[in-house]
């Protein structure tokens, strides 16, 4: 069977950008696609798109931050679909570009929240869902961001990655696979604020990222 046709698949940040070229390209492969990002109307566009290809997707419009409704959103897909197959997590929080000398401590603690506690909390709330063998987690990693004025983010960036990895080695026991995916740089709202006035034309587009990251999965033998 094919790696998607059939799935279930949770991505969190499908609003937008990147996200939202993941969940359009799986659920162009037949996987049903749970949708989670924090602007409904960004949620209601990819819906129409995914219709537009013939697929399905579920909306749901939540705060990651937001550890009940978190913890609400597992259960229901226990209900109702009582497994994952894949989780892609594509939603971050990109502050200020500041010296580490004159940051906000309101920009560095909303960034730690987003990118490292609440990650944290997801990890705990979907590792149950997990189909046991073959459920795979896609961490969207992002090294290219770096240097000056660019602590927050990659101290938060570090610290994602490092949970992420941990994660890995303490389920080896529960085979779930982690894939740490590394796009290109493309032109998302993300860059644009660390890159305001660039010329994007040279930029990877997310849809081709994403393919290359379904290319990854395809690639991948079920016990890997």
């Amino acid at each position: 069977m094919d790696a998607f046709e059939g799935r279930v698949a949770l991505i969190t940040g499908a609003s937008r950008g990147f996200g939202f070229a993941v969940a359009t390209a799986f659920a162009s492969r037949g996987t049903h696609v749970i949708s989670v990002g924090r602007t409904v109307g960004a949620l209601e566009s990819l819906d129409d798109r995914i219709r537009e290809l013939g697929g399905g997707t579920t909306l749901v419009p939540l705060d990651i931050r937001d550890a009940d409704g978190v913890g609400r959103l597992c259960s229901e897909i226990r209900e109702r679909w009582q497994h994952l197959d894949f989780w892609v997590h594509t939603a971050v929080h990109a502050p200020p570009l500041s010296p580490i000398a004159h940051s906000f401590q309101s920009d560095l603690t909303k960034c730690l929240e987003i990118n490292v506690v609440a990650v944290a909390g997801l990890i705990g709330a979907i590792t149950p869902l997990l189909t046991p063998t073959t459920g795979t987690v896609v961490h969207v990693d992002d090294q290219a961001h770096g240097g000056t004025f660019h602590g927050a983010y990659s101290a938060s960036k570090a610290a994602q990655r490092i949970l992420f990895e941990t994660w890995r080695d303490e389920a080896a026991v529960g085979h779930e696979r982690l894939l740490t995916f590394s796009p290109c740089p493309m032109p998302t709202g993300v860059r644009a604020r660390f890159y305001p006035g660039e010329d994007r034309s040279s930029l990877a587009s997310p849809e081709q990222q994403a393919e290359k990251l379904t290319f990854q999965f395809n690639s991948m033998s079920p016990a890997a």
